[in-house]
C-alpha cells in the first residue's frame, strides 16, 4: 500500500520534529519519517543539554536568542549561567568574543577572586573570564517530547524504521521507497541530520557539503561532588567545557571535533582520555571513575550557518538541516523560519544567512 501525503519530512530528531509541529494543520497531510525505531536517536538524544546565546556565532546567536522567552516559559530552561574562561593564551579570544557577540549577549567580566570563588580548586594561570548569566540547562528529552506530541495530528503521521532507501520525481511528486513502505508526496524536507547530503543524492539533487564531526562527553564521579551550583565553564580556545550533574557528578567534553561518516558513532577512549588530562590542568580535582561515556554527530554546513529553504535546482525539495550542535538551543526560532519560508510567508527574522542558494555555483 502506498501513502499519499502532502508533506514528507525526513528525520524526526529535533529539527525534523520542531518543523513538523510548526506545519501540523496548516500544510494538508504530513508524515514524519524516521530512520530508526525511535526518533532522537542519534544527534538529539546525545546533548550536552545546555542553552547559550553565544555558541554558535554571530549567525546562531539570533536563533538562540530569539527562542529563548518561548522556551523558558515552557519550563524547558533552568538557569545555569556559563563562565568562559581563559589563560594566558586564550586572552585575546576572550576579548574577541566579547566584542564579536557583545551586542546581543550579556557578558560580565569576572575578576579572579570571584573566578576562584565560583569555581573552587581552579589552578593558577586561569586568572580571566566572562560571565554569560543567561546561559540555561535545557530539557532536551522534554522539548523533543513536545514537538512530536504537537506535531502529531488526524493529518499528521510519525512512521519510525522507515530509512529513505529511493527518492524520485513522478508526475511533480515525489515517490519515497522506505524500510517501512512507499509514499507519495508533493514536498520532501531534508531535515536527515547527519545523514542530509546522502538524501540529496538519492532525490537526485546537488550535495551541498555537509560534514558530520564526532563530538565526545563523559561523566564523571570526582574525589569531590561537583558542585550543584557550578556555571557551565568553558575554555576560551575550546579545548574543553564541563558542567555539574545529578548526584554531584560532572560532565565533561575536549570539546573535540573530529571528522567522520555518518554513523552511529560512540566514544573513543582515547577522547575521553585527553579531556581527562584537560580538566586536571584546569582544577585540582581527581577523578575517580568514568561512569558513562558516548558520542554524537554535529553537522555543519561549509560555512557552519544553518541551511533553511527550497532548493533552487530540484522542485520540491526543502533544505533543514546544518544546524551543528546548535539545533535544540535554536529549534523553536528556526522552526518558526523554516515554516514560514517552507509557506512563502515573511519570516521574523532575516532569512538570507540561512538559505541554501548561498552556495549556488
Amino acid at each position: 500500500m502506498i501513502e499519499r501525503v502532502d508533506v514528507a519530512i525526513v528525520g524526526a530528531g529535533m529539527a525534523g520534529a520542531s518543523l513538523a509541529a510548526q506545519l501540523a494543520g496548516r500544510v494538508g497531510s504530513l508524515a514524519l519519517i524516521e530512520a530508526e525505531d525511535q526518533p532522537g536517536y542519534h544527534s538529539t538524544g546525545r546533548s550536552a543539554a545546555f542553552w547559550m546565546e553565544s555558541y554558535g556565532g554571530p549567525h546562531v546567536q539570533p536563533l538562540t536568542s530569539a527562542s529563548g522567552a518561548w522556551l523558558a516559559q515552557m519550563g524547558f530552561l533552568k538557569p545555569r549561567g556559563a563562565l568562559h574562561i581563559a589563560d594566558a593564551e586564550g586572552a585575546a579570544v576572550l576579548e574577541a568574543l566579547r566584542d564579536e557577540l557583545g551586542e546581543g549577549v550579556r557578558f560580565r567580566s569576572v575578576g579572579t577572586e570571584e573566578l576562584r570563588e565560583t569555581v573552587p580548586g581552579l589552578r593558577p594561570g586561569w586568572e580571566q573570564a566572562l560571565a554569560e548569566s543567561s546561559c540555561a540547562d535545557i530539557d532536551v528529552a522534554a522539548l523533543h517530547e513536545e514537538y512530536l506530541r504537537n506535531g502529531k495530528t488526524a493529518a499528521a503521521r510519525l512512521i519510525t524504521g522507515a530509512r529513505v532507501e529511493t527518492l524520485a520525481r513522478e508526475c511533480n511528486r515525489w515517490r519515497l521507497e522506505t524500510a517501512a513502505g512507499a509514499i507519495l508526496a508533493d514536498v520532501v524536507v531534508n531535515a536527515a541530520g547527519a545523514w542530509a547530503d546522502d538524501v540529496a543524492r538519492r532525490a537526485g539533487v546537488q550535495p551541498l557539503g555537509f560534514q558530520p564531526y564526532r563530538r565526545t562527553i563523559a561523566q564523571l564521579k570526582m574525589d569531590r561532588p561537583a558542585p550543584a551550583d557550578l556555571p557551565l565553564v568553558i575554555d576560551a580556545l575550546g579545548r574543553f567545557y564541563f558542567k555539574p550533574e545529578a548526584g554531584g557528578r560532572l560532565w565533561l567534553s575536549p570539546h573535540d571535533e573530529t571528522a567522520c561518516d555518518p554513523c552511529d558513532c560512540a566514544a573513543e577512549e582515547l577522547d575521553v582520555a585527553v579531556a581527562i588530562d584537560r580538566l586536571e590542568k584546569v582544577v585540582d580535582w581527581r577523578v575517580e571513575r568514568v561512569e558513562r561515556r558516548w558520542a554524537g554527530l554535529r553537522t555543519f554546513a561549509p560555512d557552519r550557518v544553518p541551511v533553511y529553504g527550497y532548493d533552487l535546482s530540484v522542485p520540491g525539495f526543502f533544505w533543514c538541516a546544518g544546524q551543528g550542535g546548535f539545533g535544540i538551543q535554536t529549534a523553536p526560532a528556526a522552526a518558526k523560519l523554516a515554516a514560514a519560508l517552507f509557506l512563502g510567508e515573511e519570516p521574523a527574522l532575516d532569512p538570507e544567512p540561512y538559505r541554501p542558494g548561498r552556495f549556488a555555483t
